[in-house]
């Protein structure tokens, strides 16, 4: 059984930055995909970014690419996500999920275990 939890959104400025972290409850993580999904209202749940755990490989959506960086703590087992330069259109919903890499780690098929998500708020 796997356990998510996320932490660490609030509601920010435009232009602030905000970290993001998401805490997972497994035996083992070495064959699993860790990903971030956000969702505003009344649109459809969007890629974020994902990192995949043992061999480090990194993902990230085009509106988030170059702006958000992904990383991952080993001995904690948990995945963070520092935002920068974050605008309004980044308020959502932040999900974190893990599954194992089948599909690509774009792909909300790939992830089996979802955590409740964290609101991120940025206002203008």
């Amino acid at each position: 059984q796997v356990q998510l939890v996320e932490s660490g959104g609030g509601v920010v400025q435009a232009g602030d930055s905000l970290r993001i972290a998401c805490a997972v409850s497994a035996r083992t993580l070495s064959e699993y995909v860790v990903g971030w999904f956000r969702q505003a209202p009344g649109k459809e749940r969007e890629f974020v970014s994902a990192i995949s755990w043992r061999l480090g490989r990194i993902y990230y959506g085009d509106s988030v690419m170059g702006r958000f960086t992904i990383s991952k703590d080993n001995a904690k087992k948990t995945v963070y996500l520092q935002m920068d330069s974050l605008k309004p259109e980044d308020t959502a919903v932040y999900y974190c999920a893990v599954g194992r890499e089948i599909y690509s780690p774009l792909e909300e098929r790939t992830y089996e275990y979802w955590g409740q998500g964290t609101q991120v708020t940025v206002s203008s």
